[in-house]
Order: C-alpha cells, then structure tokens, then sequence
C-alpha cells in the first residue's frame, strides 16, 4: 500500500480514527530531508500493509494539522495509536532507523 496524502480536512478520519497504527510524516516539497525519507516510507507502508498506515502531510498545503501537532520543522514523524500520539521524531534518518522506531513504538 502506498502511503496517503492526508489533508486538514481529512486528518482526523485518516489519523485519528484510524483502527491501525498511523505514521504520519509532515514534509514540504521544497525540504531535502522530506524528499530523502521519502523512498524509505513508501517501502515501509507496503512492508506493513494492513498493520500500520503510513500518510503524509503537506504542511504548505495544510498548515492547521502541523500547527496542531506543534510542528516546528521538517521533516517531523508521528505515531499514532488508537487516536493518540505514542511517539514522534524529527529529521530524516535511514529506513532502518525508521523500522526500528516504528516496531519499537506499535
């Protein structure tokens, strides 16, 4: 599964109401570390297809999600479970890295 764009509009169904845990990643199109992350998220939405979701938000695009998440730069990563955030990280890092993250947080 590929991952999904989520938008203002859409956040809380797509993230809050999610009955799987949500990665979400906050990125900008213009932001060099979002763009390198980017590949790693996708291989890690089909690695867990039907047990995490993983979406991403556009923050020039939906600057009211980021600003509820008190997002201050980019890229920042959340987890969310049941609803809540159980985790978030800030910064690219490699695929593993991020496998590690999302494992130890789920």
């Amino acid at each position: 599964m590929a991952t999904v764009a989520v938008t203002d509009a859409t956040f809380d169904a797509e993230v809050k109401n999610s009955d799987i845990p949500v990665v979400v990643d906050f990125w900008a199109e213009w932001c060099g570390p979002c763009k390198q992350i980017g590949p790693a998220l996708e291989e890690l939405s089909a690695d867990y297809e039907g047990k995490v979701k993983v979406v991403k938000v556009d923050v020039d695009s939906n600057p009211n999600s980021a600003a509820a998440m008190g997002v201050r730069g980019i890229p920042a990563l959340f987890i969310f479970k049941d609803g809540q955030v159980v985790s978030n990280r800030a910064g690219a890092a490699p695929k593993a890295a991020l496998q590690s993250w999302i494992e130890d947080s789920i």
